[in-house]
């Protein structure tokens, strides 16, 4: 499967643009539509239409491990919640929700998106308000019939 027009939109929504490379809420350096990589350095700057292109570049790496690690048929919210879930989080592999889905729980599946709500800030694990709210729309998004 591929990411849909409208999954795209949705983690861009949730990515938002930065044409200047920052730090996120991990001090990860950051930039575009939530590019990382050894490549993004402090002062960094990007055009959209190269942020545009890196997205899909990256879009395309989660697709694949999508696609590698789900073991049933899925509609395309679900994908699309998974490629977004696996792009901000890089957890799919090591999730509960991948054996949930893979036993066939879809809506345990979905509820286990929401545990992954947390970042490491100053060595230590907490909660974080943005990352709870985007849990939500996946799971909210996975869970929508096509």
């Amino acid at each position: 499967m591929r990411i849909s027009r409208r999954g795209v939109a949705f983690i861009k929504r949730w990515e938002g643009f930065e044409t200047r490379a920052y730090r996120d809420v991990a001090e990860v350096l950051t930039i575009g539509y939530g590019h990382t990589g050894s490549e993004v350095v402090d002062g960094m700057e990007i055009t959209e239409r190269d942020a545009e292109a890196l997205l899909r570049c990256d879009l395309a790496a989660r697709e694949r491990t999508v696609n590698d690690l789900v073991c049933v048929a899925l509609n395309q919210n679900e994908f699309d919640a998974l490629v977004s879930f696996e792009f901000n989080t890089g957890g799919l592999d090591r999730s509960t929700s991948l054996r949930r889905l893979n036993n066939g729980d879809r809506r345990g599946a979905a509820k286990a998106l929401l545990w992954w709500n947390k970042a490491r800030i100053d060595g230590v694990l907490r909660e974080v308000a943005g990352l709870s709210r985007r849990r939500e729309a996946e799971a909210a998004l996975f869970l929508t019939p096509a």
